[in-house]
């Protein structure tokens, strides 16, 4: 067993203590050989405050830890220590309070303070300045102080800067407060240049109007840049260099193939595309943790989806069939900056990592955007299901698990049973036609859920189904109407000829008409009725 640097963020400590450690030390040699200030969005787990460590010890000059690096090998200059200062805000920090953030903010200049002997009466602050321009104004004499002292220009690196924005979302006045202190703090340091050698902000989103970079306008977003689409994450063919013992032993215990196993993770933990011609990457929190565990779980997701975030999606007009008929689209600019008071959710999934690229128009310069893989398509959806029916419950019988065996077995009664009680449960609300929205976004979270071949609204060549059910035995057309009747649902489904394209299928075939009531906002009527081949064949014809 080797030692998987699951949760480990400190690179010190990762070499020190002999963990895995993927290689990612040439992309820092290109930034620092190329450029001076930075921004890079990516999601939550994905390695960003290991690089950001990585990145300190590279400018603390400690050469030791990088023996055997790619970067070792391209550093040709000598290793000389500049000034660090580290800012991380995904330390547990409380943020929900008015003086959350500048409390951060005082506590770690504070402690640079007093590493280059720095006093209060050393720096002039008047009366009249209020605490956010009295912070700035401590940092900017650090940052003067720190270069007399040492003679080297400053390194800037700001880990997960927007915590404090992500966690306060549902408290605009709060939010907007937090946007101050960063104005207040970073808004300067373009005039500081000459003092600065390097600057490094990560963050889940960049957040519009926040003046780290309105007034940084010399910052690089290297978010969407081809050559940094692997700088976190772990690409396939890091997989295949660095845990080959990993995936062999992984593969013995599910008795498959390594080719196989890779297979089954692709398909779970692959999928991020941070550039449309991009290397593709695995999320490295739930790759690590499966190769530790022998499981494919949903790691990444089980570190808290925020609720914020799932309540919005449920109670928008989003429509989430969308997630995975590749109906979503973007260009960069609607991707790379999110504001709160926006009701389009697209870049906030996209950049909190529920969405990624998966093609791209380079005519339009439009990117189509879908779920990056299994892990997050069915954690997401598990997670939405309770928002949209408040009859979503294991205890009742109402729940996944049961439906999965009425499909299995062919249960008609069961099936009904179960979508009658979800229907039953969809919340109140006031907006235009709710109940039409509610009822499809339920069927579609409930089927997909199932993990069978669940097509919905599939395209013929005579009409448009909308919703295909296949298990192993059986096959079901469904076809849903609204204040109608089930005879009229299944006539629709005889003239459309829906059930040519299974007609070589040896499984049984059903025809199901659905209709819902949307005034009394139940599940009104249901029928269902068995296909033969020669009907099919006759109807055809």
């Amino acid at each position: 067993m080797r030692k998987l640097p699951i949760g480990i963020q400190g690179f010190e400590k990762l070499i020190t203590s002999d963990f895995v450690y993927v290689d990612k030390t040439e992309y820092i040699y290109k930034l620092v050989s190329t450029g001076k200030v930075y921004f890079l969005s990516r999601p939550r787990r994905f390695g960003k405050s290991l690089l950001v460590s990585t990145m300190k010890a590279y400018w603390q000059g400690k050469k030791e830890l990088f023996r055997g690096l790619k970067i070792e090998e391209l550093q040709n200059g000598e290793w000389i220590p500049h000034p660090v200062f580290h800012f991380d805000f995904d330390g547990g920090f409380n943020f929900g309070n008015l003086t959350g953030l500048e409390s951060i903010l005082d506590e770690q200049l504070m402690r640079w303070e007093k590493e280059y002997n720095i006093k209060p009466d050393d720096y002039i602050t008047n009366v009249s300045d209020n605490e956010l321009n009295a912070l700035g104004k401590r940092f900017r004499y650090l940052i003067v102080e720190a270069y007399r002292q040492t003679g080297f220009r400053v390194v800037i690196l700001v880990d997960e800067y927007d915590k404090s924005l992500l966690e306060v979302m549902e408290q605009p006045e709060l939010e907007e407060h937090n946007k101050s202190v960063f104005k207040g703090f970073f808004g300067s340091l373009k005039s500081f240049d000459e003092y600065l050698e390097f600057v490094f902000i990560t963050g889940v989103t960049k957040f519009e109007k926040v003046s780290i970079f309105s007034d940084l306008n010399q910052l690089r977003d290297i978010s969407f840049n081809r050559n940094y689409a692997g700088i976190c994450g772990i690409t396939e063919q890091e997989i295949k260099d660095n845990f080959s013992l990993e995936i062999k032993s992984f593969a013995e215990e599910y008795n498959l193939s390594q080719d196989e196993c890779l297979e089954r993770l692709k398909q779970t933990y692959d999928g991020y595309h941070f550039h449309p011609r991009g290397v593709s990457v695995y999320n490295p929190f739930s790759l690590l943790n499966a190769f530790a565990d022998h499981e494919f779980r949903s790691y990444w997701f089980e570190t808290g989806t925020p609720t914020f975030l799932v309540r919005r999606i449920a109670n928008s007009s989003f429509d989430v069939r969308k997630f995975t008929n590749r109906t979503l689209y973007a260009n960069e600019r609607r991707l790379s900056n999110y504001r709160a008071d926006n009701s389009d959710l697209v870049p906030l999934l996209y950049q909190t990592g529920y969405l990624t690229i998966a093609d791209y128009d380079s005519s339009s310069q439009e990117y189509t955007l879908s779920f990056p893989n299994k892990e997050v398509e069915y954690s997401l959806l598990e997670s939405l299901i309770p928002e949209y029916s408040l009859n979503y419950n294991s205890g009742t019988g109402n729940d996944i698990f049961t439906l999965r065996r009425y499909v299995e077995d062919g249960n008609f009664d069961g099936i009904r049973d179960i979508l009658t009680a979800l229907f039953a449960g969809i919340p109140y609300t006031q907006k235009a036609s709710p109940f039409e929205h509610y009822f499809q976004s339920v069927i579609y979270i409930i089927f997909t859920l199932l993990g069978k071949s669940i097509i919905c609204e599939m395209h013929t060549a005579t009409g448009r189904i909308d919703c295909v059910l296949q298990a192993k035995s059986f096959i079901y057309i469904f076809e849903f109407k609204r204040d109608d009747t089930a005879e009229n649902a299944l006539k629709q489904i005889d003239e459309n000829g829906y059930a040519l394209p299974f007609i070589a299928d040896k499984r049984r075939l059903y025809k199901i008409g659905v209709v819902f009531d949307s005034e009394k906002r139940v599940l009104k009527e249901w029928k269902a009725e068995e296909f033969i081949a020669r009907e099919i064949s006759s109807r055809s014809q």
